[in-house]
């Protein structure tokens, strides 16, 4: 893990980085779990992330290797993430500055398998940009001719809408629904907290890079404006340094012919490994509107919060002892802010009760007769 990181980043790891990468990867090694032997029935609960984290996390999205910008594999960058997702979940942060950061547990094991946040609003502390395809018509009737271009203008139209982001599940884990729990709890979240987010949420999906993290639309595009490889740009904008982009990027319309093929087939296409994550947003409502990542060319995708499945489709119950109803997966969590908790619960509500078993509801930190909010994980279930 640490080594991958040094091959993506050989500029940017610094002394300190290195020594700390034995620790890490002794960790990592005493606490590997395998995709075998993983119990769909164990407990996994989604909670806030907290300081204790801080080692776990820093080894897990050192794994994740190029192309996950909002998570940079740097110990003090993710340090100052967790800070302020705590004094978000406290409502001590400001509007542009609030970021709620979700940490998938694994109770038996008490391991950090996955992460996934969602921001309150983005660009209103520093720019955020995006490309936005259009087409440009060139027309003489007097020569005959007529073409359409397509385009890339940079922009700045997502500013103060709320993003989803920054998830990452540890590959062994990434069965038993515990990809759907760690992205949709985020939804029942914003589903309380309406209060908290803006009108649309959007979520920027990894674009297209081979193994060695490099990406045919920044060989083709960005590398002629920044002269840095890929994974430095990436790094940089997860670090926060985006200035860099502003005073660098083209302010014109760019001609996509003029591209590359490959970087021109990889606008608005989404890496392989990151297929899923866009298959579940699209079940939920949320569409590709044209707009793409300036780096990698990935897509941007958004609903309106208000048509977002899992959203529009939640209710409150009261949490009751006991049986659950049926056998269909139920995505279900506290109505607590700091103290918010999300589970997967086979069985779902019963008229205005949803029953669970006492340790699911000392799990979730409620006792019997408090409000908990709950939805068929699965959008073909809420029809029935």
């Amino acid at each position: 893990m640490v080594s991958s990181f040094l091959e993506a980043y050989p500029r940017l790891a610094d002394e300190r980085l290195q020594s700390h990468g034995n620790r890490i990867g002794r960790w990592l090694a005493s606490r590997t779990v395998t995709g075998k032997g993983l119990d769909p029935h164990r407990m996994r609960v989604i909670r806030p992330i907290e300081p204790r984290d801080l080692e776990a996390l820093v080894a897990l999205v050192g794994s994740g290797g190029v192309g996950l910008t909002t998570l940079p594999p740097d110990r003090e960058s993710l340090a100052r993430r967790i800070d302020v997702s705590v004094a978000s979940f406290a409502g001590k942060a400001e509007r542009a500055d609030e970021l709620f950061s979700f940490a998938l547990e694994d109770l038996d094991t008490k391991r950090l398998v996955g992460v996934s946040a969602v921001a309150s609003a983005v660009g209103l502390r520093q720019a955020w940009y995006s490309y936005r395809v259009g087409l440009a018509v060139h027309a003489s009737q007097e020569l005959g001719v007529y073409t359409q271009t397509p385009t890339l203008f940079l922009s700045n139209d997502h500013t103060g809408q709320s993003e989803l982001c920054s998830l990452f599940l540890d590959p062994a884990w990434r069965r038993d629904r515990n990809g759907s729990l760690l992205s949709k709890s985020r939804l029942l979240f914003v589903a309380q907290h309406r209060g908290r987010f803006a009108a649309k949420l959007i979520a920027e999906l990894r674009g297209v890079s081979d193994a060695q993290g490099r990406s045919p639309f920044w060989e083709g595009l960005g590398r002629h404006f920044f002269s840095m490889d890929y994974s430095r740009a990436d790094y940089l904008t997860g670090m926060g340094r985006k200035s860099f982009v502003a005073e660098l990027m083209p302010k014109h319309p760019l001609y996509s012919n003029l591209l590359s093929p490959e970087a021109q087939a990889a606008v608005g296409k989404t890496h392989e490994a990151t297929v899923p994550a866009f298959r579940m947003l699209e079940e939920e409502g949320f569409r590709y509107e044209g707009y793409v990542d300036i780096f990698d060319a990935g897509p941007v995708v958004e609903c309106a919060v208000e048509d977002i499945g899992a959203i529009a489709a939640s209710r409150v119950y009261r949490a009751q002892a006991g049986a659950p109803e049926g056998d269909v997966p139920w995505l279900v969590a506290n109505t607590k802010a700091e103290g918010y908790r999300a589970i997967l619960l086979t069985g779902g509500p019963s008229g205005e009760d949803l029953r669970m078993p006492p340790a699911t509801l000392s799990v979730l930190g409620l006792a019997p007769g408090d409000a908990v909010r709950a939805v068929a994980l699965g959008v073909a279930d809420r029809r029935r």
